[in-house]
């Protein structure tokens, strides 16, 4: 009776110790700087960073010039330093507007930092909020920048954000044919890891060159689980205006690789789906030319689109695609106008084979899942944050 009593007491001192980790807020690692300012005591230092990296309501680049730390040089990846370029624009080299800075472009004439980009750089700082899905390009640019720091033998801080879809692992695994910018490393499409996370594996897998030389210290977040709620505090780019479109994004990007817009144009980017001579539902939009969606597709016609606002967000959702695609074949229209985009996003042809042959969802989830298997087991031992 008394060994029970005592197995009570460890029990409610294990559930009250989780409820008090649950409440604790989150905080990233921007905002952990013991960990990382000693670090960069007396270093000319290079930040690879956009607007989410943030520091509080602070940029990074103000709070470490505030700090004493000498920044040099600032490296910006897709949409620009300040995250408002359209999707695929390319970014020219500037000056950062905030400090006089030389602002390198990591999305323009080269996608990896040069040699003469890194000259007179000791460390390397990456600090960008990423999504958790394989072809959203920050993962891409950090992929470029470890491996040049590798070969330059420049060591690299990472600071750690959590990811917005953290608790899900789906999709296909990108196979070796596959490899491009929307697709670099051989991981699902929702790999449920964060960039810090993530780094450790391309670092421990080889997946880039000279990967043992790199000297990588990756800063963790505080208090977080893959399972807590993580609300954005800023936009990560201009297409993904809340959090609503950045648990979408990961079903709705295949949706690029196809002549149905997404609402890129409209209020409601990554929101919808729409075409103009087919209905996919009852909502009407009409895609219109912006800073943040410079011809869109389908624009200036009136879409009748299905609004995805209110639908179910929870991981890879292939509905969509499957069901989209069943309309086009039966009104005689073609569906995926880029087939071969559609086999980069996907990271594997059999995605879109399965659905152009009308094999159901659950067909199409089994045919992957042996493999998804093996990737849990592979990123085991790079986790840094509990799964549940």
């Amino acid at each position: 009776m008394k060994n029970s009593g005592i197995g009570i007491l460890l029990l409610l001192l294990l559930l009250l110790l989780l409820v008090s980790s649950w409440a604790r807020a989150i905080t990233v690692a921007a905002e952990r700087p013991e960990q990382y300012l000693p670090l960069l005591k007396g270093k000319n230092v290079g930040v690879v960073v956009n607007h989410t990296s943030l520091v509080g309501e602070r940029h990074l680049v103000n709070f470490l010039l505030s700090q004493n730390v000498n920044v040099s040089k600032i490296y910006s990846p897709e949409h620009g330093f300040k995250g408002q370029a359209s999707a695929g624009e390319k970014i020219k080299d500037s000056v950062s507007p905030m400090n006089n800075l030389p602002l390198l472009s990591l999305y323009g004439e080269t996608k990896k930092p040069t040699p003469s980009m890194l000259k007179n750089i000791d460390i390397l700082v990456f600090d960008i909020q990423d999504v958790g899905a394989r072809f959203y390009t920050y993962i891409s640019t950090m992929h470029y920048v470890m491996e040049a720091a590798a070969e330059q033998g420049i060591p690299l801080i990472i600071l750690d954000r959590p990811n917005p879809n953290g608790k899900y692992v789906d999709g296909p695994i990108r196979d070796s044919k596959q490899q491009s910018f929307v697709g670099m490393h051989p991981i699902p499409v929702l790999h449920g890891m964060t960039v810090g996370e993530l780094a450790l594996m391309i670092k421990g897998e080889q997946w880039i060159k000279q990967a043992e030389e790199l000297i990588l210290h990756v800063i963790p977040v505080a208090d977080y689980n893959k399972t807590k709620p993580y609300p954005l505090p800023v936009p990560p780019s201009p297409n993904l205006p809340n959090d609503i479109a950045v648990s979408l994004y990961p079903s709705l990007c295949f949706f690029e690789a196809t002549v149905v817009s997404v609402g890129r144009g409209t209020p409601y980017p990554f929101q919808l789906i729409g075409h103009d001579r087919v209905k996919l539902g009852h909502m009407s939009v009409t895609p219109i030319s912006q800073p943040a969606a410079i011809s869109p597709k389908l624009e200036g016609k009136r879409l009748f689109a299905q609004d995805l606002r209110q639908s179910p967000r929870q991981g890879l959702q292939l509905t969509y695609l499957i069901e989209a695609h069943r309309r086009f074949t039966k009104a005689g229209e073609t569906f995926f106008d880029r087939p071969g985009f559609m086999d980069k996003l996907a990271g594997t042809h059999a995605l879109r084979e399965a659905i152009e042959q009308g094999l159901d969802e659950m067909t199409i989830r089994t045919s992957w899942q042996h493999d998804l298997d093996k990737f849990h087991q592979l990123r085991e031992p790079y986790l840094l944050y509990p799964v549940q």
